[in-house]
Formats: C-alpha cells, sequence, structure tokens
C-alpha cells in the first residue's frame, strides 16, 4: 500500500505514550494539538474506513528501530556509530547493559502501541457503516493490531491488550499486563479472522493478504512452541500462497526487487517526502537504512551514513564456502575500497563489515529531506525463504517429527544460495534442528530475527552480556511504569 505514504490527517496523532496516539501529518503537527476525531463525523462511508487503514499501516513504518535493535541485540552484530556514546540506547541494548530508562525502548513501545490503536479505531467502530467488502478492512485491522502486538510481546513479555476498542486514558491505572499467553490468543484470534477474510492477492501492493496472516500466526505459533499448528498453517502458504523464492538472492535487496515474488509481507517506503531527525517515526523512508551506511563513503553504488549495526567477523563466519548469500548480506568495506576505489572513514566498533541488505543506495539527487532518513528501501518484514525455514523447523520439532518434509522446505532454501543440489542437508534429528538454526542466521542475517530466534529458542547465553532469567524480554520504559501509578510491574530483574 504505497498510499500509506501520505499522512491522513484523520486526527490520529502519534505521542509519546501508550494511551494518548501522536504522529506527523503532512505538516508534522506538535503534540500541542493533540486531539480526538469525533466518530459521530467520521466513518460514515467506505472512503473513512479507508483512510483509517491507511493511517494504521503508517505507522510500520516505524518499525525500522525494532529491526534494527532486533540485530544489534543479537550476537550477528555491533552497535557501532560514531563513538560508544553515540545513541545510548543502542549501545545500552548492544552492551545488555540497558534499563527502564532507555529513550530508544521507550520510542519502540509508544510507536507500536500507536499502531496497535489506530488499528484499533477502526475496530471500535467497526459496525457503524456497512458497505460491500468492509469485511477486508476489518481484516486487514485485525492484521496489523496482530502485527503490533507481536512485536510488543516479542520485546516486552506480559503487555497491556484491550480487545474491545482503543485505550483511553485512565486504561493505565485499571488494565492490567495480560500474561504473554493472553497476548497471544488475541493475535491468534486477530490472525484467524483475518485469514478467514482476505484473499492472497493483496488489493494494493503492500497490504497484507490471507498469506501475510497466516504466516504471522505461523511464527506465532512458532514462538509459543506449538510447532504442530505451525506445521500445519505454515505448509498451507507454502502449497497455497502463490510464493516463489526469487531465483536471485541479490535481486531481493535492490529497489527494483522490491515486492517480488518471495514477498510474504513488505513495508513500504519512499523517498519522496522528507523529514528530519526532531521525528524520525514521520519519516516515509527507512530511517535503518541511512544509520547502516558506511561512514564517510565516497564510491560507487552506496552513499554514506552513521555506521551502525556492524556484522561481526562471528557472523561474517557463519557463512559456508560457497554461499553465495555472502557477498549480497555482507560488505566487506577494505575488499570493496580495493576493488573500486571507493574511500571511507571508520566508526566506533569497526569490524570492517556491513550490512550489505540495507546500506543506502545512491538514487535521484532530488529526493525529498534528509537522505540519510529517507532511504527507499523497503523492509521484507516476512519472506517466503523465513516462511520454509520456520516450517522446516515445525516439522523437525513438532510431537510427531516429519525430517523429511523438514529437509525439503530446508534444502529449498540452500539450493538458492549454492545454485547445486550438493549442499543439501541429510541429517535428522537434533542435527537436522541446529542445521535449520544454521540457515535461518545466514539467510536472514541483518533483518533483525537473531535475538528473538536465540530466545524463543534457549540460546540467549550465545549473546555477549545475556542474563538468563532477565535478557529474555527488554525493561518495560520507566515513563509508562510511573503512568501507571503502580498498576504495573517492571520485568524481572530490572
Amino acid at each position: 500500500m504505497r498510499n500509506y505514504n501520505q499522512k491522513i490527517k484523520l486526527g490520529f496523532i502519534f505521542m509519546t505514550s501508550l494511551f494518548i496516539l501522536s504522529a506527523c501529518s503532512d505538516d508534522y503537527l506538535n503534540n500541542s494539538k493533540i486531539y480526538a476525531e469525533d466518530s459521530e463525523s467520521f466513518f460514515n462511508s467506505e472512503t473513512d474506513y479507508y483512510n483509517a487503514l491507511v493511517a494504521a499501516y503508517d505507522p510500520l513504518q516505524s518499525t525500522f528501530i525494532n529491526v534494527l535493535m532486533g540485530e544489534i541485540a543479537s550476537n550477528n552484530t555491533l552497535a557501532g556509530g560514531e563513538s560508544a556514546t553515540d545513541v545510548p540506547g543502542y549501545q545500552q541494548v548492544d552492551d545488555m547493559t540497558h534499563t527502564p530508562v532507555n529513550d530508544q525502548l521507550q520510542n519502540l513501545w509508544s510507536w507500536m502501541y500507536g499502531g496497535v490503536n489506530r488499528a484499533a479505531y477502526i475496530l471500535e467502530f467497526q459496525d457503524k457503516t456497512d458497505f460491500t467488502g468492509k469485511e477486508v478492512i476489518i481484516a486487514e485491522a485485525r492484521f496489523l493490531r496482530a502485527y503490533y502486538n507481536f512485536e510488543l510481546v516479542k520485546w516486552f513479555g506480559d503487555i497491556p491488550i484491550k480487545a474491545e476498542g482503543r485505550f483511553v486514558l485512565g486504561d493505565e491505572k485499571t488494565i492490567p499486563r495480560s500474561p504473554k499467553a493472553d497476548v497471544y490468543a488475541l493475535i491468534e484470534a486477530d490472525l484467524e479472522y483475518a485469514i478467514a477474510n482476505m484473499t492472497y492477492t493483496a488489493p494494493q501492493v503492500g497490504r497484507a493478504t490471507k498469506g501475510s496472516a497466516q504466516a504471522l500466526l505461523g511464527k506465532v505459533y512458532l514462538y509459543q512452541d506449538k510447532f504442530l499448528q505451525a506445521s500445519t498453517v505454515l505448509e498451507n502458504v507454502i502449497n497455497n500462497g502463490g510464493y516463489v523464492l526469487e531465483s536471485d538472492y541479490n535481486k531481493i535487496f535492490e529497489f527494483d526487487g522490491e515486492n517480488g515474488t518471495g514477498t510474504v509481507f513488505e513495508v513500504q517506503y519512499t523517498d519522496t517526502q522528507g523529514a528530519g531527525f526532531d521525528c524520525l517515526q514521520c519519516s516515509e523512508g527507512n530511517v535503518a537504512v541511512g544509520f547502516q551506511g558506511v561512514r564517510g563513503y565516497d564510491g560507487d553504488l552506496f552513499t554514506s551514513g552513521f555506521s551502525f549495526n556492524i556484522p561481526t567477523q562471528e557472523v561474517v563466519d557463519e557463512f559456508e564456502d560457497g554461499d553465495n548469500r555472502k557477498d549480497v548480506a555482507i560488505l566487506d568495506i577494505d575488499a570493496w575500497s580495493a576493488a573500486t576505489g571507493a574511500q571511507f572513514t571508520t566508526g566506533y566498533e569497526h569490524t570492517g563489515f556491513y550490512n550489505r541488505k540495507y546500506l543506502p543506495r545512491k538514487r535521484n539527487a532530488d529526493a525529498a529531506g534528509d537522505l540519510n532518513i529517507t532511504n527507499p528501501n523497503n523492509y521484507r518484514a516476512i519472506r517466503f525463504a523465513d516462511v520454509l525455514l520456520m516450517a522446516a523447523e515445525a516439522f523437525n520439532r513438532r510431537p510427531s517429527a516429519d525430517d523429511a518434509k523438514a529437509k525439503t522446505y530446508l534444502n529449498k532454501v540452500r539450493e538458492r544460495a549454492f545454485g547445486d543440489t550438493d549442499h543439501n542437508i541429510t541429517t535428522t534429528g537434533t542435527n537436522l534442528t541446529a542445521a535449520i538454526y544454521h540457515e535461518r542466521r545466514v539467510e536472514l542475517v541483518g533483518e533483525g530475527h537473531q535475538f528473538f530466534d536465540l530466545v524463543r529458542t534457549g540460546r540467549g547465553a550465545q549473546i555477549a552480556g545475556f542474563t538468563t532469567g532477565k535478557n529474555e524480554v527488554f525493561p518495560i520504559p520507566v515513563e509508562e511504569i510511573q503512568f501507571s501509578q503502580g498498576n504495573w510491574s517492571q520485568n524481572d530483574k530490572y
């Protein structure tokens, strides 16, 4: 849905608290202009519901922070940046020294709850006006609420949820943090509704489909160790979704490869509308891309950036000989400089490697706003390769394991990576499980999944500084604890 790049002036304004929405409209409204849309004068036509849906998609663009920090928190990358004090929130997450006082975790919490409330606004008034096709809009709103809630439960564990309507001021003092099981139950219900009321063909590019909802549901099951249910729904996506692995792995991450045959769900970005550092969530571009760029870069193909999210030698060494994904995923800046004559400077924790998938590419000089935060590179939130690997894990780990099927799905990914069948996996049991974990790491490196893959499979201790029993989740921001006036307790050991 490219149109969600348009900021709809509906009075949904994104603020930095859970219960009041804030956002930036075309003229970047400030917090002094917060107001609520009068529902009596809204949701009276199909256009109103559509515009509300556009507004509910818009916070997806703020998930750049989830992706960037999800990778930094893992054993794939270091925070990087200019110095040890450059964006302290990132540095603390990287070192596992984060506390409830962390601006970046506060942003993530606020922006995702803004998304929850935008989707919930539609659901609160879903019965106000009837028109043909409304069930699709309601299904997409429920998908989006599930998506935002899933991000929140991944990061923070038990969270406040509200099945009916929006959060309003005062709810923070009465609505408790729900146990993860209850959060997942709401997410599952939303996705099941979405699956029942959507098709595999998107009404517009970028909008969710039945396949998007099935794939997300499969992931939700996987996070709960519901492997049998996950195997069933993910196989349904594989057999019926019409998705095909892109034959050229490199094409996935170039602009002309956006929303390709392997796209299951993709967050849309553009560089046609500018933004500034005073309101990063206002950007219609992928902010994470500029943050990951090579510092002081001058050369072919790329433009410079801020050298955050620096891959480690460990993750580079994880690639096997002959794996064609390595040079697509990892830019070896010294080798690149020697081959092309490109010049660059180095920043904090420089390893010589960069996340090539999401480096800023050269583009038109008339792109709007600050080029570092208006990159048009879409985020591939769910790729078909991810679906295949999730299915492989589900079949391997379910009570009645089907390792033959697990290997079939795993080897589809490996055959593209190596260009042959000589590297196919033939092992079974726990050795196969380990092979699937390895494959997820190299296939999805730089895409924000590794931390959560390690945590959900009990391997968090592989992360330097990780404390078992604490760092599986992140602290609830202190502002939110204070706002609840004691209604919410902090996560253990924070």
